[in-house]
């Protein structure tokens, strides 16, 4: 897990997001010590460990994929919990404060089933881990089929009956992701859209809440229900997309006035951490020059930053 923190320091960010664990298996060996001992000492050689909730930094882990605390199935619920209860643990081993989690599916139930199942599935993994500082977020969906977490009512509504549930608020909170806002049909596309929608969320969610922010592009058009992402300015929401060939093609003008600036510089997000999930590799150019598209997506992004 250390070479994450040695990529992120070549690439030049100032956090990364991880997995403590392979995200497509149920089982994991237990954190080998001496990793450990490494993790700790590099994130403190890179100060990655200041500010953030209780003074442990900014650094983020994403949940197994595996996870589905809305299932109607009592053993896949079960497991589920099991598997978030050691995602917890490892946070809390590693310092991680922040511990993003997709809200789940209600395949096979209804909606109202799904958000009472994820309820009562915190309020064992909160039992289990009592003390824990480490911040699990839910982060917002596409929507597709029967995910819950595309309409800000839901998020809302399950944080509610989370904190309703354990009594621990500090605990819980939001992850957004912009390709899933505008491919769930929260539009991103202009600065001004854009702020409508940060607006709306605060309303119904409050901005206070939330804790991470994972920053791509979207391959697929407003409301599209597509969670493909794209680099930051080829996609549906930094201009580079059209309505003939979906292909992105940059522009830098279309950048500076698209939903990015807007999310970019509202003085809650500019304070927490920012994740690229956008599509790796490197860039060839004609003169035969490979530039890291992580490097590429990061200098566009941070241009926009206004002082």
């Amino acid at each position: 897990m250390v070479n994450a923190l040695l990529e992120g320091e070549t690439l030049g960010l100032d956090c990364v997001q991880v997995f403590t664990k392979n995200q497509q298996q149920w089982k994991a060996k237990p954190l080998d010590p001496g990793m450990v001992r490494d993790w700790h000492l590099k994130v403190g050689e890179l100060k990655w460990n200041a500010g953030g909730p209780h003074g442990r930094g900014g650094i983020v882990s994403h949940s197994s994929y595996l996870i589905n605390l809305a299932s109607v199935n009592d053993e896949l619920w079960a497991k589920g919990v099991d598997l978030m209860t050691d995602e917890i643990e490892r946070c809390e081993t590693l310092g991680i404060p922040y511990l993003v989690h997709h809200p789940g599916s209600h395949v096979g139930g209804d909606l109202e089933t799904g958000l009472s199942r994820i309820a009562n599935a915190y309020g064992e993994i909160f039992r289990r881990t009592k003390g824990a500082r480490t911040v699990s977020c839910l982060e917002g969906t596409v929507g597709a089929g029967s995910t819950i977490g595309a309409p800000f009512e839901h998020l809302c509504t399950l944080r509610a009956r989370i904190v309703e549930t354990t009594g621990e608020p500090d605990r819980i909170g939001f992850c957004l992701d912009t390709c899933h806002l505008h491919a769930a049909g929260h539009d991103l596309s202009t600065r001004s859209a854009a702020e409508s929608v940060l607006n709306a969320f605060d309303t119904q969610c409050g901005v206070g809440n939330l804790h991470v922010l994972h920053v791509n592009d979207s391959k697929g058009p407003l409301a599209s229900k597509l969670d493909r992402h794209d680099h930051i300015g080829h996609g549906w929401i930094g201009g580079g997309a059209t309505k003939h060939t979906g292909e992105g093609t940059f522009s830098a003008a279309k950048l500076r006035s698209s939903g990015f600036a807007a999310v970019l510089n509202h003085p809650r997000i500019r304070v927490i951490p920012k994740i690229m999930e956008t599509p790796k590799g490197v860039r060839e150019t004609p003169s035969g020059r490979s530039t890291s598209w992580d490097q590429i997506n990061l200098k566009r992004l941070r241009g926009l930053q206004e002082s």
